[in-house]
């Protein structure tokens, strides 16, 4: 079977997995270049597995070995690789690191030293109290891990996939499966079709002229590790990830009922099967039948089989018996979100980490008949020292998109950004991340919490340390912890602050009370001269900093890798 985008990303993801078990170490140089490949193959938008060696290496994040790998998967189906550290580590180990407290460390420790292999035996180690004479784990920890396990299994986690997981798994094998000659219909049935949050396994009903075809596709899926029994109408299988996956195959006029039986849930079958019998009938995933004289009802599609039961067509996602079928009975169902009318925080190639242009983005909006998307844009390299100096206006972008492609952006798109205003951007957090409603034409500030959190408590360092030095002279702020200059050289041993440096102080305090004290400190820069008292009010607040020429990088993602290297605070 030929190999797709999809197995690459899988192959790289097990790779990375694997890995992280075989070297103890998830942030080692072959998780980092798995992990980094695979993003390369997420973002490429042509088809990846017809570019050769050379060209697959001369993608960003794909390295000499990784460009190997995935001609490998695609030549011979398989990864020898991948195939050896299957072996060394099955499904069972690898469960074992979706426990809370449990790391590759302690996991390889546990098998070297207590012989564990899988959930039951680390029970049975937590039952003998054995797990806490292990070095690096104690009583403390033994508690932890077996409250972790008891929470798993009352919250019905343990062994269920998320659906977040399983749902694209889903959708490549219906795929797959529509695609077979003599196949009329399929779907995806069980608590993933209800949306359910986690999925113990997948289930798929198929109408087809040859089942055989079908059984013999299921069992040649590259995901199946394991054929657990494979029949003329119905085939099970198991993934390398522990996943189990049903296929059947029924008739195109029983469709119906084995959709509603097979979708659950178990709680709603047994009430639709109470209402059937009510009114003389039988319900099974054949068919709604008369019980006197064997006469079928309904069966074809779920929408006769309710009718047949005096009820309108419940969505899976109702059905587990929380009132819906009492709600149907009385034409109350609440009516289904008929499409999604915006998309929020919408990233592009602008911001640098999307893979749509803005254009493609405002395109595929209006395609879809979305009332509003709103677009996250990172402030070009271009303008960054204009954003460093304080703001950059709406107008300002448009002149920059101008000259960039030889016209407005928006305007050529039939949409008139009007008069709104300007994008501030503090001084100390500098937001350089607008939000721009495309299909809207609307461009705002968007604020962000968590720096202005963190500018607060630099704020506050320096209010401290200027309360110290109006009581105490000069200096009285040595009582926050500000970092000294590096020693020798031309600088000498120690250094007194920078001319002008208590004047900075001033501007990093003033620049919380408002537009008014940021044009002051404009009107009154300091003098450039070293590492500034900006700078270690930054440090001492576990800010970050950086200077120009430097890179520039903080957790929130927006502000280091936009300047692209200029000074920030």
């Amino acid at each position: 079977m030929a190999r797709t985008k999809a197995d690459i990303l899988d192959m790289f993801h097990e790779l990375s997995e694997l890995t992280i078990l075989e070297e103890g170490d998830p942030a080692s140089f072959r998780v980092r270049a798995y992990e980094s490949a695979a993003r390369a193959v997420d973002a490429y938008v042509g088809d990846v597995t017809a570019l050769t060696a050379a060209k697959l290496q001369a993608l960003e994040g794909i390295g000499k070995s990784s460009a190997a790998k995935i001609r490998e998967l695609v030549d011979t189906g398989k990864v020898e690789k991948l195939e050896d550290l299957r072996k060394k580590h099955p499904p069972a180990i690898v469960a074992l690191l979706a426990i809370p407290g449990l790391g590759p460390k302690a996991v390889n420790r546990l098998r070297k030293e207590l012989g564990v292999q899988g959930l039951d035996d680390l029970r049975r180690v937590i039952a003998e109290h054995k797990l806490r004479d292990l070095k690096g784990f104690g009583q403390k920890s033994e508690d932890k891990i077996a409250q972790a396990l008891a929470r798993m299994q009352k919250q019905g986690t343990q062994g269920r996939t998320p659906i977040s997981v399983a749902l694209p798994l889903a959708e490549r094998i219906l795929a797959t499966i529509e695609g077979i000659a003599g196949v009329r219909k399929a779907a995806y049935c069980g608590s993933l079709r209800r949306f359910a949050e986690t999925i113990g396994d997948l289930d798929f009903l198929v109408a087809a002229d040859d089942p055989g075809k079908v059984m013999d596709t299921v069992v040649a899926l590259s995901m199946v590790d394991q054929v657990l029994g494979r029949g003329e109408t119905k085939t099970s299988v198991v993934t390398r990830r522990g996943l189990q996956i049903d296929v059947r195959v029924v008739k195109e006029e029983e469709l119906g009922a084995a959709l509603m039986y097979f979708t659950g849930s178990k709680a709603h079958n047994v009430k639709m099967r109470q209402r059937a019998l009510a009114r003389g009938l039988t319900l099974n995933e054949y068919a709604l039948t008369e019980i006197a004289t064997g006469k079928v009802v309904a069966a074809r599609t779920e929408e006769d089989v309710y009718a047949a039961l005096g009820l309108p067509w419940i969505p899976p996602h109702l059905r587990e018996d929380t009132g819906e079928i009492e709600l149907a009975e009385q034409n109350a169902l609440p009516a289904p979100v008929p499409r999604i009318l915006g998309d929020f925080h919408v990233h592009t190639t602008v911001s640098g980490d999307g893979k749509s242009s803005l254009e493609e983005q405002i395109a595929a909006a209006r395609a879809r008949g979305v009332a509003r998307s709103r677009v996250q844009l990172g402030a070009l390299p271009a303008q960054a020292d204009r954003v460093a100096r304080g703001a950059v206006g709406i107008d300002d972008a448009h002149r920059l998109e101008r000259r960039r492609r030889g016209g407005p952006l928006l305007p050529r798109h039939g949409l008139d950004h009007g008069d709104l205003g300007r994008v501030e951007v503090p001084r100390l957090d500098r937001p350089v991340v607008d939000e721009g409603d495309a299909a809207g034409g609307e461009i705002r500030a968007v604020d962000r919490d968590r720096r202005r959190a963190r500018r607060d408590l630099a704020l506050r360092d320096v209010r401290q340390a200027r309360a110290r030095e109006r009581e105490g002279g000069a200096g009285a702020g040595a009582g926050v912890p500000l970092p000294r200059a590096p020693r020798g050289g031309d600088r000498g041993d120690d250094r007194s602050p920078a001319p002008g440096a208590h004047q900075d102080r001033r501007v990093l305090h003033d620049a919380a009370l408002g537009d008014a004290a940021e044009n002051r400190a404009d009107e009154e820069p300091a003098p450039a001269a070293g590492v500034d008292d900006r700078e270690r009010a930054g440090y001492a607040a576990g800010a970050g900093t950086a200077r120009c020429g430097q890179t520039a990088r903080d957790d929130g993602g927006g502000l280091g890798g936009a300047l692209g290297g200029c000074e920030s605070v």
